[in-house]
């Protein structure tokens, strides 16, 4: 601690800043790490697994051209006083995923959108033959349409295309994985999850985001904005993807997923998000305590440390602590983190930009998460097109490190879940 303020004094009257990680000298490959520059100087550091498979793969069993399609159809329409509407009128998409809740799994019904609402209402929710706004049959609801549509929408935007969601397993070689971390975490919390699942056959990415891990770390804020970060995950997207590509991230890191989730639609096959936080446009707090200088947060930084441990584990024991310094989390210098909270600007990323997103999701959240309320993730599911919620009870904000089983055998069943098709006649049919 006393070293801690020593160096703050000194980084005030000097104008230099204290633990700084400098830009790396070699971007060679060793022991499953590589360093890949996806801009002159600016060198993240990618864990990629890929397993060894035979030059002769045998061929896959022939699939169905229907297998798995879902028919996604929306419509969108934002009123001027921002009242937001969606109407779902493509295939209700039902899930056998087990819902995890104290190391058991246990059936759990799924969220789905079938009704229009407006949002800031109290959530609609209904199943399948369940009368309801855009039900026959229900007349108030019909009124209410009828009302609405006197209105002048701002913008209306109708969403009407097929997608085939698959089982994706660790022998398809068109698979990848992608994980993302969030602010002061680096690719080693994802530890647990990147042995399970190369050990099951799938290759896996996994960056360092800049400032973060062993990635360089500019002594520029604008290198850390969201954009800038959203550059770098484009690049390392583009460096491994395939043709099925599942996305997972943790906290700001879901906001990289969605970012390409929408930006590659037909290359992004899944997407997991964990402990994520509501479908909000990104906007730094202007009274936030990292908007103080640089110095004054180093100084701070042992405090700052305590409460992440507190806040983002639902115990605060041994095993938290050495969890917390063998994922090499909240271990970044005063000014990334700085730089990284004050860079969180992203105002296309709101419930429009989500509900546009026509790709199956899974939120997990830790119920004792203290820096994502439930309710946010819930929020989440009611306005994505396609997506399951599933709460794990002895789990918060860095579930993923406090409940690797649980969250491991989640993140595979919906990697190899495959919805029910619809057949003719209405009826959802198992393949």
């Amino acid at each position: 601690m006393l070293n801690s303020i020593t160096e703050g004094f000194l980084c005030c009257l000097m104008g230099k800043t204290t633990n700084a990680v400098g830009p790396l000298d070699s971007v060679e490959s060793s022991n499953g790490y590589s360093f890949l520059e996806v801009k002159p100087g600016r060198i993240l550091r990618v864990r990629h697994s890929a397993p060894s498979r035979p030059s002769a793969e045998p061929p896959e069993e022939p699939r169905d051209a229907e297998r798995g399609t879902v028919h996604c159809k929306r419509k969108i329409t934002l009123y001027r006083n921002g009242q937001l509407v969606i109407e779902n009128l493509g295939d209700a998409v039902r899930s056998e995923i087990l819902h995890c809740s104290n190391g058991t799994a246990e059936p759990s019904s799924t969220v789905e959108l079938e009704l229009s609402e407006l949002a800031g209402q109290a959530p609609v929710q209904s199943s399948a033959g369940t009368p309801g706004c855009g039900t026959p049959g229900s007349g108030a609801c019909n009124a209410a349409a009828g009302k609405r549509r006197k209105r002048k929408p701002k913008k209306v935007i109708n969403i009407d295309c097929k997608k085939q969601i698959t089982s994706c397993k660790g022998t398809h070689g068109d698979v990848v994985l992608f994980f993302i971390h969030g602010v002061g975490g680096s690719l080693d919390i994802w530890k647990e999850q990147l042995d399970f699942f190369t050990k099951l056959g799938y290759e896996v990415v996994a960056p360092d985001l800049a400032g973060h891990g062993c990635s360089s770390a500019p002594q520029i804020a604008a290198a850390y904005t969201f954009y800038a970060l959203a550059e770098d995950m484009r690049a390392v997207f583009k460096r491994y993807a395939k043709k099925r590509n599942i996305l997972i991230g943790h906290s700001y890191g879901v906001s990289f997923c969605t970012f390409l989730a929408h930006e590659y639609p037909d290359l992004v096959h899944k997407v997991i998000m964990i402990n994520g936080g509501g479908p909000t446009a990104l906007e730094p707090s202007l009274c936030s305590i990292f908007n103080m200088p640089t110095c004054v947060l180093h100084c701070l930084s042992p405090c700052l440390a305590w409460s992440f441990l507190k806040a983002g584990f639902a115990r605060q024991g041994a095993k938290e602590k050495q969890l917390l310094k063998e994922g090499n989390a909240f271990n970044v210098s005063s000014f990334v983190l700085r730089a990284m909270m004050s860079g969180q600007y992203w105002p296309e990323g709101d419930e429009v930009y989500h509900a546009e997103l026509a790709v199956p999701v899974l939120l997990v959240h830790g119920m004792h998460d203290k820096f994502v309320p439930v309710e946010e993730d819930q929020r989440m599911a009611e306005i994505l097109l396609i997506a399951f919620l599933k709460v794990i009870d002895e789990g918060s904000h860095m579930v993923m490190m406090e409940c690797p089983e649980t969250v491991n055998t989640l993140l595979h069943e919906f990697v190899l879940w495959e919805p029910e098709t619809p057949s003719g006649d209405g009826q959802g049919e198992k393949k």
